[in-house]
Order: C-alpha cells, then sequence, then structure tokens
C-alpha cells in the first residue's frame, strides 16, 4: 500500500515539475516525438509493403512450379540465357504425360497487344495463351462467365477471358458475356470475366489482360516464342520431391546428357520470397540505425535537462529525504518523471506519423499501421524514458540531505 502511494504521489510530483516548465518539457519530449514518428512510419511503410506483397506473390500460387527458359533472378551471364534453346508444346506434352506427382499441367505462352470493342481501345494489353487447364493450375478465379472448354482450347476456337482492367475499359455498364472484343485484328467473343487480381509487386496489373486458348494464339500469333509450363503440385509438403521430378523429366525432354548443365529453370513462389526478404532486411537495418540515432539523440537532450532539473530541485530533495523519504522514492519520483515526457513526446509522435501515413498511402507507396505498431511506439517511449532518466534519477536518490539543505 505505502508503495502504491509513493507512485501516487510521484505522479503528481512529476505532473507539477512538467507543467511548472511546460516549454522546457516540450522541448526535452521534441527529440523522442521526432524518433517515435521516425520509427512508426518505417514501421508502417514496411507493414504496408509486407502486406502489399503477400497478396502480389498469392498470385504466383505457393503450390505451383513455372518451368521457363530463364531462372527467376538468375546469377548467369545474359549470354547463357540468350542460347538457350525455346521451350515448346513438345515439352509440355511430354512432362504432362509423365508426372506423377502434379495434379495438374498447363502451358502458357503471351504477347502485348492493342484490343479494341467498337471505338474504343485499349493499348499494351497482356494476350495469353493457354488449355482449359490453365484455371485449375494457376487457382484462377472466374467472376462472370466461364472459363474455355477443352474442346474450345483443342479447337482453338475465338472465344476469351478478359481481365477486371480490360471490362472496366469496355463494359463497366454492359454485360461483357457474348460480346465481341478485337485482340489486335482478330475478334474473339468474350465467354468470361477473371476475378480481380490487383498488381504484381506495384510493377503491373494482373487484371490488364485476355486469355484465349493457345491453339488459336500460335495461329494468328505465330509459334516463334517461348512458352511457360506451369505445374500445380498435388502436395504443397512434397514440393521439393515435384521440382526434382519436373527437373528429370525436362532433361529426357530437352535431351540433355548425364552431368549436362540444365537450359531451364524451375520457378517458384520461394525465389520472390528469399530475394524480397533480402532486400527488405537491408532497409530494415537502415532504417533502425537512422531512427535509433535519432532516438538515442532525443534520450541524451531528456537526461540533460533531467540534471538540470535534479541541481535545482536539490533542496526539495534535501527536506523531503529530511522529513522520511527514501532513496527508491526520490529514484521513482525523477523516473516517472522522465518516463511521462517520453511516454508524452511518444504519443504526440504517434500522432503526428498517422496521418503522415496515410498520406504516404495514398500517393506514394502502401502503408498500414496495426495495433502493434502503435504498442511498440509507446514501449520504446517507455523504455527510452527510464534509460534516459535513470542516472539523474540515481543521483538525485544518493544526494546527502544535511548537503542538499544547505544547497543555495
Amino acid at each position: 500500500m505505502n508503495f502504491l502511494l509513493e507512485i501516487k504521489e510521484s505522479f503528481i510530483i512529476a505532473y507539477n515539475a512538467i507543467t511548472s516548465n511546460k516549454m522546457r518539457s516540450i522541448l526535452a519530449a521534441l527529440g523522442i516525438v521526432i524518433g517515435i514518428t521516425a520509427v512508426t512510419l518505417m514501421q508502417t511503410a514496411i507493414e504496408g509493403i509486407n502486406r502489399a506483397f503477400e497478396s502480389s506473390i498469392a498470385s504466383v500460387g505457393a503450390d505451383v512450379l513455372y518451368v521457363q527458359k530463364f531462372e527467376w533472378f538468375g546469377r548467369e551471364d545474359f549470354e547463357v540465357y540468350r542460347n538457350r534453346k525455346d521451350l515448346n508444346l513438345s515439352h509440355y506434352e511430354y512432362l504432362n504425360k509423365y508426372i506423377q506427382t502434379a495434379t495438374s499441367v498447363s502451358p502458357s505462352v503471351g504477347s502485348m497487344r492493342t484490343v479494341q470493342y467498337g471505338s474504343l481501345s485499349l493499348e499494351s494489353v497482356f494476350i495469353i495463351g493457354t488449355t482449359e487447364e490453365y484455371q485449375k493450375t494457376v487457382g484462377l478465379n472466374v467472376d462472370e462467365g466461364r472459363f474455355f472448354t477443352s474442346k474450345e482450347s483443342e479447337g482453338g476456337y475465338p472465344v476469351c477471358l478478359i481481365g477486371a482492367d480490360v471490362k472496366n475499359g469496355f463494359f463497366s455498364n454492359v454485360n461483357p458475356i457474348g460480346k465481341i472484343i478485337k485482340v489486335g485484328t482478330y475478334s474473339f467473343r468474350v465467354v468470361g470475366v477473371v476475378e480481380k487480381q490487383g498488381s504484381m509487386l506495384g510493377l503491373f496489373s494482373l487484371d490488364n489482360r485476355v486469355i484465349v486458348p493457345i491453339t488459336k494464339f500460335y495461329k494468328l500469333f505465330g509459334t516463334r516464342r517461348s512458352i511457360s509450363i506451369n505445374i500445380k503440385a498435388s502436395d504443397i509438403n512434397n514440393l521439393d520431391e515435384t521440382k526434382e521430378e519436373v527437373k528429370s523429366i525436362m532433361r529426357k525432354a530437352r535431351k540433355i546428357p548425364p552431368g549436362g548443365r540444365d537450359d531451364f529453370g524451375v520457378n517458384e513462389q520461394a525465389a520472390f520470397k528469399d530475394t524480397y526478404n533480402q532486400l527488405t532486411s537491408l532497409i530494415k537495418i537502415i532504417g533502425l540505425l537512422i531512427t535509433g540515432l535519432s532516438l538515442i539523440v532525443g534520450s541524451v537532450g531528456i537526461a540533460n535537462i533531467m540534471f538540470v532539473s535534479v541541481k535545482e530541485r536539490t533542496k526539495e530533495i534535501g527536506i523531503r529525504k529530511a522529513i522520511g523519504a527514501r532513496r527508491r522514492t526520490i529514484l521513482i519520483q525523477f523516473l516517472i518523471e522522465s518516463t511521462v515526457i517520453c511516454l508524452g513526446g511518444g504519443m504526440i509522435g504517434l500522432m503526428i506519423s498517422f496521418p503522415i501515413s496515410l498520406i504516404i498511402d495514398a500517393f506514394v507507396l502502401p502503408t498500414a499501421m496495426p495495433l502493434w505498431v502503435v504498442v511498440l511506439g509507446l514501449f520504446i517511449s517507455m523504455l527510452f524514458g527510464v534509460l534516459s532518466g535513470f542516472f539523474p534519477a540515481y543521483n538525485a536518490a544518493k544526494l546527502d540531505p544535511v548537503e542538499s539543505l544547505r544547497y543555495e
């Protein structure tokens, strides 16, 4: 009970000391305000980017492998990649025939084209040629209509699915199903609309596309291009096993001799995550160093102010000790004072950083401020309050009451 009374009394004394020197307290807290604002903005930016990345990378599929001419983020010289032979439909057919650990396999090939509907046109739309298995392989959801059938795929029917951007560009107030659009100079009937997927790492839209049967794609746009073979593993926990099987089959399909180097890449979502984590780790370290420096400078400023405060109130400390105040009481009093100053600075920093994070989110890059970021900001404020106030409080607690009463 006595301890609780000491705490209550220390809060009252700290409040009176802070309010009686408002300008000094504000200036002392300024460094913490800047530091907490910086820490919070950095964390909101990292959290927002992480969420956007997770949303974007979901389109790649954690259980999907992509056999392509190149490795993602490969370390080979460009000359090595350039001299590799294209992947074609015969490789897809061979892999599809012999693979045992996949639920579905689909080829895909792409090209950029202008798409038209009546007098409207969209430039640089990504045209994807594939089979009916593409929907199952990459986990594509159809928002309106349907995906094309195996008969339409094998027969090269002039049918297509459009992305949300194409729908909004041509059919914002019209049902697109059954409408005829032109891809380049060729007509296609819309049979479905793909569910909105957003952008890929903020670099390009996944909704600015048209999906057509691969046989029709080859007939209209030519076959001299490398395909991607998409494999959905039957068990995500055995993805490495599926990857090794894919490599083995592809080496046979590509006629690579024993000991020869692979002339294809088997890519997966993990490659994006590994590269992303390497980049963000460096950014986090630099950000922590910068924000940590600002917090240290702020805490040094508060420590100086607290030393001055102890000096000014030496006689008061002597009186309190003379009437029975213990060292612990004096120590707690000054620790609470420095902590309240830092906590107040932290709250102001949070109030400043929140609207700034909203502005950044709207115009620059995605941000997010979950509750744990707020708690982290307040915890750091309290921590630096204790650290910056400890030595001044310790000095105050050690003062001799007789010498303190003589101090002028």
